[in-house]
């Protein structure tokens, strides 16, 4: 199947814009981080998104958005001009302006109104946004929401985690208790974490463009063998590690 040229060998930075920064210190207890993009497309472009275990607060063309979690790669198509401010909240932050568990809210789109009680800036940059979330947030984090971000971080961290009951002995806890927390403050499983977070380590490979010896990085994650490792892979970033390798 031919490929979008636009999509091989870093060609996307001719037609996109990518900027960050960093919450104040009085929100740094919610937020990750800030994200700006910018676009422009002569003809519609299929950007390819792939997740990470982050609730998204998104404002674009006037209005807002909270997105949940997504299990597998998505699809944005971007034309013309356009672009996106995002809040990326740290894991865990947003169960304390839910109902219910924030795997409520995987794989899903919700009005940021109606989390935040609020209509979104009309001009999103970080100090409208920055009040926009003081007014909408509590005063107080959930110390269990803690123990999640800590439990994320530490699958990022440490390689060698590749097993849900390894993660629970790290943390000081059981793996059922384990998977009730990821549900209630992560909205994903530990499981589907870990998987994710390994396979971040193939990009970061394919990345640096060095020789992969694909038997025996499989075996490093965790993996059975190099087919179990594709077939990973290939659902949650929608094609196999040699073709994603060509976007490098």
């Amino acid at each position: 199947m031919a490929r979008d040229a636009r999509e091989l060998a870093g060609a996307w930075t001719r037609y996109q814009r990518h900027a960050t920064a960093a919450p104040a210190p009085d929100l740094a207890r919610w937020v990750e981080k800030y994200w700006i993009v910018s676009w422009d497309y002569a003809r519609p472009y299929r950007q390819k998104v792939v997740p990470y275990p982050n609730v998204h607060l998104v404002f674009r063309d006037g209005g807002g958005y909270v997105r949940g979690v997504g299990t597998g790669h998505r699809i944005e198509v971007l034309d013309g001009v356009g672009g996106l401010f995002g809040v990326t909240f740290r894991v865990g932050a947003v169960r304390a302006v839910l109902d219910g568990p924030v795997s409520d809210l995987t794989d899903r789109l919700v009005d940021a109104a109606t989390l935040f009680g609020q209509d979104p800036p009309a001009r999103p940059d970080v100090p409208t946004v920055e009040n926009y979330l003081r007014r909408g947030l509590p005063a107080r984090t959930d110390p269990r929401a803690e123990l999640a971000a800590l439990a994320v971080a530490r699958i990022a961290a440490e390689p060698g985690i590749t097993r849900v009951d390894a993660l629970a002995d790290v943390v000081g806890t059981s793996v059922r208790a384990l998977q009730r927390l990821f549900a209630e403050y992560v909205g994903v499983g530990p499981k589907w974490v870990i998987r994710r977070y390994r396979l971040h380590e193939v990009t970061e490979r394919l990345a640096a463009g060095t020789p992969i010896d694909w038997a025996g990085l499989a075996a490093d994650l965790g993996y059975t063998d190099q087919a179990h490792l594709t077939h990973d892979f290939t659902g949650i970033f929608g094609e196999p590690p040699t073709w994603y390798a060509r976007r490098y």
